[in-house]
């Protein structure tokens, strides 16, 4: 395990959900400000982690990886928060995963030394920059995804035009007719793998793959159309041994997946054995740290079936509301909208309630849902028969939870860490 130290940074009012009225001040001390979420001491809505969910979560995935004999490389464009990606790292995670240039900028900031790049680098400033970072980092390990002749003319261009003797680190992408990036047959791959080897610009050091554009939520379905993937980069892998492919500085070769919906069916893959040299198999997965209330957790549902776990993941990341208005029977409409939290894949959940000026909170009646969103509203349904007790009413405070958190974190620069009873006692902030 290691130590990672991220510099502290500063809030004020001009951040979403600090209080305007309060002085500003550095996030290390935030806890001495005595703030509950639930004391209305915040304004809403306001996006939080729950500490104890977060703690769980980064050891429930640590043992997961541990237990299959693999790596761990979060992917960070799921928070892009520094603060997270030191507990990541601090747990045990053997690297990060990032999406771009400027992404990776802020894993290096935040203590990582070892980084893939889960996309394909073609732009000249892109390249500039992990150059620069190169250079400035000497123990910086670094990989990227290349997937066409095309992408590897254009790494090779620019180091002539740069007339740059810099060599980097790539991974040949295996991909999936009809999804998105990646070789679509072993003979495109052999052709790409030959061509890597014989440039000067770069080293082939494994193979990457995703999976997760596959997935439909159904095991069976899951299961063939993952165990077909994974069978075709294993073959490409041997067949790249075989021809004695991979740089002849890498002493060992890396074979890397993984998203956060069946991260389980890629083990296989970073469990090959047989090649050459020893093959390093990296999970990238990154949404478990929050969890979700949604997609994840019927995903999760299934893995835990699969795999014959007693524990799962926890949802860290809910949003915070209120009612501000009950127009009419049956509906309310909370302070909350698309500004606010995430809506790509369905509505918010409501998970929990809390009455004004109460301390606690409860379920929510099992008959509330969200049905739409504005800009800055929730459409809040309720069942109009219901008792009174389970109607929402003007200034009650409702907790709402999300499906697919990556597009939550991306509307808030920062989020109060809070405890099971809403005490705010530490903060992170996010660099999309």
């Amino acid at each position: 395990m290691m130590t990672v130290a991220v510099a502290d940074f500063f809030l004020d009012p001009s951040f979403k959900g600090f209080p305007a009225a309060a002085a500003p001040g550095p996030a290390s001390a935030i806890a001495q400000r005595g703030w509950n979420v639930l004391a209305d001491d915040l304004p809403l809505p306001l996006a939080v982690l729950r500490r104890s969910a977060l703690r769980h979560n980064l050891a429930w995935m640590q043992d997961f990886a541990r237990r299959k004999g693999i790596l761990l490389a979060p992917h960070g464009k799921s928070t892009m928060s520094p603060e997270l990606f030191a507990l990541q790292l601090q747990a045990g995670a053997w690297g990060l995963t990032l999406a771009t240039a400027f992404q990776v900028g802020i894993g290096v900031s935040a203590g990582a030394r070892r980084i893939i790049i889960a996309n394909q680098v073609v732009c000249d400033a892109d390249l500039d920059a992990l150059d620069a970072l190169l250079a400035r980092q000497a123990d910086l390990r670094l990989w990227f995804l290349v997937d066409s002749l095309a992408q590897l003319a254009l790494i090779e261009d620019w180091a002539a035009r740069r007339a740059s003797a810099r060599v980097f680190d790539v991974l040949l992408e295996m991909g999936i007719p009809g999804q998105r990036t990646g070789c679509r047959s072993l003979e495109q791959a052999l052709q790409l793998a030959r061509a890597l080897a014989a440039s000067p610009v770069v080293r082939l050091a494994g193979i990457e793959c995703y999976e997760g554009g596959v997935a439909r939520c159904d095991s069976e379905h899951d299961v063939r159309e993952v165990t077909g993937l994974v069978r075709r980069v294993v073959e490409a892998a041997r067949a790249c041994d075989a021809e004695g492919l991979w740089s002849a500085d890498a002493d060992v070769i890396l074979l890397t997946a993984g998203g956060s919906a069946v991260f389980d069916l890629v083990v296989p893959l970073l469990q090959t054995q047989g090649l050459s040299r020893p093959v390093r198999g990296v999970l990238r997965s990154g949404c478990y740290i929050t969890h979700d209330h949604g997609n994840y957790r019927r995903f999760l549902a299934l893995v835990q079936q699969r795999e014959g776990l007693q524990e799962a993941l926890r949802p860290a990341l809910t949003v915070w509301s209120m009612v501000q208005s009950v127009p009419e029977p049956g509906l309310a409409l909370l302070t909350c909208g698309r500004r606010d939290i995430s809506y790509d894949l369905e509505m918010p959940i409501p998970v929990r309630l809390a009455r004004r000026s109460a301390l606690a909170a409860e379920a929510v009646p099992g008959h509330w849902s969200v049905s739409a969103l504005n800009d800055q509203h929730a459409y809040l349904c309720f069942n109009r028969e219901a008792p009174s007790a389970q109607q929402p009413r003007v200034g009650d405070r409702v907790e709402l939870g999300v499906s697919h958190p990556c597009t939550t974190f991306d509307k808030w620069r920062w989020m109060p860490v809070v405890e099971d009873d809403g005490r705010v006692t530490g903060a992170i902030h996010t660099c999309f």
